[in-house]
């Protein structure tokens, strides 16, 4: 089920969800949905939710790798949210 494409109505969701204060971050955000919006599957996205737990300030030092996902929060340091971080930081 994890592996199942999320659908229309979630990703809306998620895509709401994920709004930043930072505009570093709502770039970084918008280039990732840009690019695996269609491919993005279940257990991508609640890693993805998971990630916008952080504040503002922890997400960017995690995704510019200024701190490490152990030293923000370490219940993110795991594969599905280093894999959506690796999403993340790939350029278009």
């Amino acid at each position: 089920m994890s592996e199942a494409l999320i659908d229309e109505r979630a990703l809306s969701k998620l895509k709401w969800r994920c709004r930043r204060g930072l505009l570093e971050n709502d770039l970084f955000i918008e280039r990732f949905f840009q690019r695996f919006s269609t491919t993005l599957n279940v257990r991508q996205a609640q890693a993805l939710g998971d990630l916008m737990d952080l504040s503002d300030n922890d997400l960017l030092d995690v995704h510019l790798a200024r701190k490490s996902l152990e030293q923000v929060d370490a219940r993110l340091d795991r594969e599905d949210v280093r894999e959506v971080l690796q999403m993340l930081r790939e350029p278009l």
